[in-house]
Formats: structure tokens, C-alpha cells, sequence
């Protein structure tokens, strides 16, 4: 049998036997390879934005994923580098926690966006909608997404907490303002809109607004920002001019900010004062808002100020004509008038006689015979007739009577004369039993001697 020679293509060395000088070398058939138009493979040039792509796939897929990937030749074609960039999704609402929405775009990580991007109205939980993927937190480990049509190319480095700024109101929502700085979205609280609470927000839309920068998230893309902190500065700066300018007996003009039991709270440009109750109308006020409402601009006179404590204290009767300054031609004294009793004392009886002037029946004068307890006579609400005693203008005080205005029974019949008794003549005086001593009866007594 003839040896047919080796195809052993392995390596071979100067130790191994197939290798002595004595054997032939093997004949080695050359490989062909199928003629090709495909040009040398020197280089391939890659931007940094296909490099970062390449980078975050390669770090969102495993190795058994990146294993069965499609051969090149069924890969869609390589974007234009300089062509934009369309990274629109469409995802599907998972939950929505407080001012988060939370997205599944269809990858590994589920994506963020903020609520106050849906100014409409929050989308409802299993709804499809489009957003754009503005960038991975690595940070929280989520894609955060934005609405398309939200301006990419604001100065993000332009805006700081703390910075006074302005921007215009774009939408409004049961939770508060979208407003638009710069291109950058901005969220406005309800409760941070004004020194109150705004019924209406869709009053808003369309206005500029200063506002204070509270809060910045860039990585969110998120800002929130205050009116009321501007306002309340504003207010401030305007409070102490205030104080400067005011003084005892000035009538000043103020809105009515809150309303109590005991009175109201009016703003005169920065500094609050109060209008109590008493001092609202000449007229008994038994609630306050029977005479102002909340935002109503009134004229008020200033009463008293104390400066150390900060307190001002207001008058609106003030401004208005007093009933006392005509009271002696309405009332003049001696005059019989109607009242009604208003409250009991233990030392009289208040009655009123027109609308916000009082007089006072003193309990001496409620009855001719002794009170000794003024329910006794009057009751509360009862309908009298009174007299006008006397009038004291400066003090605002009225003297009446109840008991000059009917008999005295004592002086309503004439005291009974006696009848005259009939003339007796005195009865005669007993004589003397005893003898009398003394005198000239015959004997001397031993006084004058025998």
C-alpha cells in the first residue's frame, strides 16, 4: 500500500519527526477566495453623538442579547449624523404619583415626566401618549421625558433660585399657573400666586407676572416659582413707608383683607389695621359682614397708634354724621318718646329711642315705690314710653325716666281730714282730803311761838 502523504496543516517544529530532513514537505493548496468589489476596510469614522449611542445600547443590552442581534446586513441604515435627531416615543401611563408621571417607553428603565406639563389635564393611567426622551438620571436610574413642542434650546444657565424674573402665563390648572421664561417651562402653586387665594385662574392666562425662582431642577427640567414672595417683598418695603406717614385723626383709603367677629382687618399699603365692630357704624352692627365684604375699598379714619407694637386701630363711623350732634332738637328735654328696652342692668334699664342712640332708666326712676329688681318692672324687647330727663352731647349719655310718665298713686287722692270732736266742758277738781298746814287757822304753829 502506498503512503499517501499528511494534510496535517498544523505547526510544525524542528523537534517533531515529521520535521527531519529527510522527509518531504507537504504540499500546501492555496486558498481562493471569490473576487469582491468591496473596498479595503481601513477606517471608520464615528461621531461622538453615534458614539454615545453605541455606548448606551451596548450598556441597556447583556451579552446574550448583544449574541443574538441581528446580522449587519439586516440593520436599518445609519442616520445622518448631521440630520436632527427624533427620539419621540410613544409610551404608556403606569401611575401617577403626586407631580410625577410615570411612563413605559418600551425599555429596560420606565421614564419620568413632571404633571405640570399637562395643563388640560393629567392623562389618564393605561393611555398611550408621545414624549420625547431628554435624557437618562443615572442618579434615580429613569429616562426623563418631556412633551414634544417643549423648547430644548433655553439657557438653562441663565436662571438660578433665588432670581427675580418675569414670565408669561401660558395655561392654568385646578393646581396652578404654566408659565413660559424664556423658553424655559415654568410651574406657579396656587397658593403662590397672590397675598390670597385667586377664585379664578383662568384670569391669569396671557398676563407677565414677576416672580422669585424657588426651586430648579435641571436635571428635570423642572422650575417652580413664587408671586407671592415678590409681593410679599413689595409689601414689606411699602409697610415701613406706611408707618412713616401715618397719624392720629388721617382718613386713609383700604381694603378690606379679613373679616371677624369683632371687626375687620383693612390694608392701608402694607400696614393691616383694625376696624372694630363698634366702630363701624353709629348704628348697632351685630356681624360685620352686614356692612363690608372681602376686596371692598373703604375710607377709614385713623384712631389710635401704637408704634412699639405695631398696632392701628380704625373708625368708619368716624366719616359718617353722628346722631348726636342734632340730638337736643330730636330729643328735647321734658319730651314724652317710644323706646324699646334693649338690656337690663342691675342699676337700670337701656332703652333705645332711634336707631344707634340709647338712653338709660336709671332704677330710681322706674317705678314711684321701691325696685329692688329692674326685671320686676321691664323686660328685655318690651315697647315703653319714656321721658327725656336730661342730655350730656360730649358723653353721649341720655337721663330717662319711666315713673314720670304715670301717677303717682300716693298723690292721686287727697289725704282723709279728721272730724272735729265736740266741746266738753272739764270735769271739776277733787278737793283736797288732807287738811291743810300752815295758815290762820287760830293756833301758831311752833315756828311763830305759842
Amino acid at each position: 500500500m502506498t503512503e499517501q502523504p499528511s494534510t496535517d496543516l498544523g505547526p510544525q517544529t524542528a523537534d517533531s519527526p515529521a520535521a527531519s530532513p529527510a522527509s518531504p514537505a507537504p504540499m500546501i493548496k492555496p486558498i481562493t477566495r471569490p473576487p469582491t468589489n468591496r473596498p479595503p476596510r481601513i477606517g471608520v469614522d464615528i461621531d461622538a453623538e453615534t458614539e454615545r449611542e453605541i455606548e448606551e445600547a451596548v450598556a441597556q443590552l447583556g451579552g446574550e442579547e448583544l449574541m443574538k442581534a441581528p446580522p449587519r446586513s439586516k440593520l436599518p441604515p445609519r442616520r445622518d449624523p448631521n440630520a436632527p435627531r427624533d427620539n419621540r416615543k410613544r409610551g404608556r401611563v403606569l401611575s401617577i404619583r403626586g407631580m410625577d408621571i410615570i411612563v413605559d417607553t418600551g425599555g429596560k428603565s420606565e421614564g419620568v415626566m413632571t404633571a405640570d406639563q399637562f395643563p388640560d389635564g393629567l392623562p389618564a393611567i393605561g393611555s398611550d401618549i408621545d414624549v420625547l426622551i431628554d435624557h437618562y438620571d443615572s442618579a434615580e436610574g429613569v429616562l426623563i421625558l418631556r412633551r414634544p413642542g417643549e423648547a430644548q434650546d433655553a439657557d438653562w444657565s441663565s436662571i438660578a433660585e433665588g432670581m427675580i424674573v418675569e414670565g408669561r402665563v401660558k395655561a392654568a390648572n385646578k393646581g396652578g399657573l404654566e408659565l413660559d421664561l424664556s423658553g424655559i417651562r415654568a410651574f406657579m402653586p396656587a397658593s403662590q400666586i397672590d397675598l390670597v387665594r385667586v377664585p379664578d385662574l383662568e384670569v391669569m392666562v396671557g398676563q407677565s407676572l414677576r416672580c422669585q425662582v424657588t426651586e430648579v431642577k435641571r436635571s428635570e427640567r423642572n422650575v417652580l416659582v413664587s408671586r407671592r414672595n415678590v409681593l410679599e417683598a413689595e409689601r414689606e418695603v411699602a409697610r415701613e413707608q406706611t408707618w412713616q406717614s401715618l397719624a392720629e385723626g388721617q382718613v386713609r383709603a383700604g381694603t378690606v383683607r379679613n373679616i371677624k367677629d369683632f371687626g375687620a382687618f383693612i390694608d392701608l399699603g402694607g400696614v393691616d389695621g383694625l376696624l372694630p365692630i363698634r366702630e363701624m357704624s353709629w348704628v348697632h352692627v351685630k356681624d360685620p359682614n352686614e356692612v363690608l365684604r372681602l376686596g371692598q375699598e373703604v375710607q377709614v379714619k385713623v384712631l389710635k397708634i401704637d408704634r412699639e407694637s405695631r398696632k392701628l386701630t380704625l373708625g368708619l363711623k368716624q366719616l359718617q354724621q353722628s346722631p348726636w350732634e342734632t340730638i337736643e332738637q330730636r330729643f328735647p328735654i321734658g319730651v314724652t318718646v317710644p323706646g324699646r328696652v334693649t338690656r337690663l342692668m342691675d342699676f337700670g334699664a337701656f332703652v333705645e329711642l332711634e336707631p344707634g342712640i340709647e338712653g338709660l332708666i336709671h332704677i330710681s326712676e322706674l317705678a314711684h315705690n321701691r325696685v329692688r329688681r329692674v326685671k320686676d318692672v321691664v323686660q328685655e324687647e318690651q315697647a315703653i314710653t319714656v321721658k327725656v330727663l336730661r342730655i350730656d352731647r360730649e358723653q353721649r349719655r341720655i337721663a330717662l325716666s319711666l315713673k314720670a310718665t304715670t301717677a303717682n298713686p300716693a298723690e292721686a287722692a287727697p289725704p282723709e281730714e279728721p272730724e272735729p270732736e265736740p266741746d266738753v266742758p272739764a270735769p271739776p277738781k277733787p278737793e283736797p282730803k288732807i287738811p291743810l298746814k300752815g295758815g290762820l287757822g287760830g293756833k301758831s304753829g311752833p315756828m311763830f311761838g305759842a
